[in-house]
């Protein structure tokens, strides 16, 4: 699903918005979530799921084609983790522990 369709479905089942009001609404969601995100906070959103933005250390890996050591820099990385909700409407009748959230 891209942006557009995200839109597209804002502008449909909502109504009351026109399209640019939907994109506007869409593009404020994105830029506050990448904010904080940014800032290093964590997104939670109940039923769907957790954003967490995760510090990795630098570290030395290997070039795969020359197998070369390389390294490779400390940076942050977003997860995602699944509420047992979603993973429930993904797998219907399978059970999901809520401690698989961590």
């Amino acid at each position: 699903m891209t942006k557009s369709e995200i839109i597209d479905g804002i502008y449909e089942q909502v109504g009351g918005f026109s399209k640019r009001e939907a994109a506007q609404v869409v593009e404020t969601v994105f830029d506050l979530m990448k904010d904080v995100l940014a800032d290093g906070e964590k997104i939670k959103i109940s039923g769907f799921g957790n954003f967490v933005v995760r510090a990795k250390r630098g570290r030395i890996g290997r070039n795969p084609r020359t197998n070369a050591p390389m390294p490779i820099s400390a940076r942050r990385v977003l997860t995602f983790r699944p509420s047992p909700k979603l993973k429930e409407a993904l797998n219907p009748g399978a059970t999901f522990d809520a401690r698989e959230e961590g």
